[in-house]
């Protein structure tokens, strides 16, 4: 039912392709992430105030370059930008929805959940180190379950990827080795694997191929009924991916303290925290050249943090506090302004 809801609302966005700027469209593009989120709403705004959204699903990396150009009227980032490189381009950032990066797998007779990782072994496997399935290390995390005597195929994104800043960001963090080789960035110099194009690309990929592991926004992996794993976190338990587990790293988070919002929510304490979580960003411009298109999109962005959070959280995202949206409001007012800096944002 999900994944028919999804497909429903992407047509609704991809209606008003080409009609950049046109009255009733704001434009967008950028992270795969929380596309399927952002589709869903979409839809139902559309069906409710006729304004469609064009959101183009290319990666967060594109959509910081395309913001940056101004060819959009919002990017869509799910890694931070630092307040210095905001500041330089003239941009604002809020957070959006928060939401998890899970690992996924495609083994025979191996279920969702049946599969125990550690930190170190999952890194060790996108470092090529552990190499099949039946390797020493993961059978002893697993001694209940048959693993097949087969090699690992690494599954990465192709693309600049606010997913892979998320996910590359977690091993750095938990694994010295990766941290010197191969470090945190949308795009990385992997040392195996395959690369898929967006969130899509991957799931698509892991899907076909046998002895696969890849990572997903959750989304995507309930959506394309995959495989996915559980994880030992930073305090010790081995936890599976839900929006519980979820809510429970976000829960940490310091929005009021981070300047520029710039929050990280991986490898968070707490024995029920998923240690692959993280935030979607929205990225505008302070000074808008066409107000009239930043207003309608902050109307819309206003919309889904008042009316947005039962669609997210059916699609196991984690809705923004109610006290974070309004923090979010404030520092629309105060710093998004038109070419008289006159604020664009005069709502509540």
């Amino acid at each position: 039912m999900k994944k028919h809801v999804v497909a429903l609302a992407a047509s609704a966005i991809l209606a008003g392709a080409g009609a950049a700027h046109a009255a009733g469209t704001i434009t967008g593009a950028g992270a795969t992430f929380p596309y399927p989120i952002y589709a869903k709403w979409a839809h139902t705004y559309n069906q409710q105030t006729g304004v469609k959204l064009n959101y183009q699903s290319i990666g967060s990396g594109g959509g910081v370059k395309q913001i940056k150009a101004g060819t959009v009227d919002f990017g869509a980032s799910d890694a931070p930008l630092k307040p210095e490189e905001l500041a330089k381009a003239g941009l604002v950032q809020f957070p959006m929805v928060m939401g998890g990066v899970v690992p996924v797998v495609h083994l025979a007779g191996i279920g969702a959940g049946d599969l125990k990782l550690t930190a170190d072994v999952l890194a060790d496997i996108f470092l090529g180190k552990v190499k099949r399935w039946d390797d020493a290390r993961i059978t002893a995390l697993n001694p209940d379950i048959k693993l097949p005597a087969e090699d690992i195929t690494v599954v990465h994104r192709a693309d600049g990827s606010g997913t892979t800043w998320i996910f590359t960001n977690y091993l750095a963090k938990v694994s010295p080795a990766w941290k010197g080789a191969v470090g945190n960035a949308k795009s990385v110099s992997w040392p195996v694997g395959v690369g898929g194009k967006g969130n899509e690309g991957v799931a698509a990929f892991v899907g076909k191929v046998d002895g696969g592991i890849g990572y997903v926004e959750y989304a995507y992996a309930l959506q394309n009924k995959m495989t996915t794993v559980q994880l030992k976190n930073r305090s010790g338990a081995f936890v599976s991916p839900t929006a519980e587990a979820f809510q429970a790293a976000a829960s940490g988070a310091d929005w009021a303290h981070a300047e520029g919002y710039y929050v990280v929510l991986t490898d968070q304490p707490g024995a029920g925290s998923w240690p692959i979580t993280g935030a979607s960003f929205i990225l505008m411009h302070k000074a808008q050249r066409n107000p009239d298109q930043g207003l309608a999109s902050l109307t819309f962005f206003d919309w889904a943090y008042a009316n947005g959070a039962d669609a997210a959280l059916a699609l196991d995202y984690v809705p923004m506090p109610d006290s974070v949206a309004q923090m979010v409001r404030g520092t629309w007012r105060e710093v998004i302004k038109d070419q008289d800096g006159k604020p664009v944002w005069t709502g509540k």
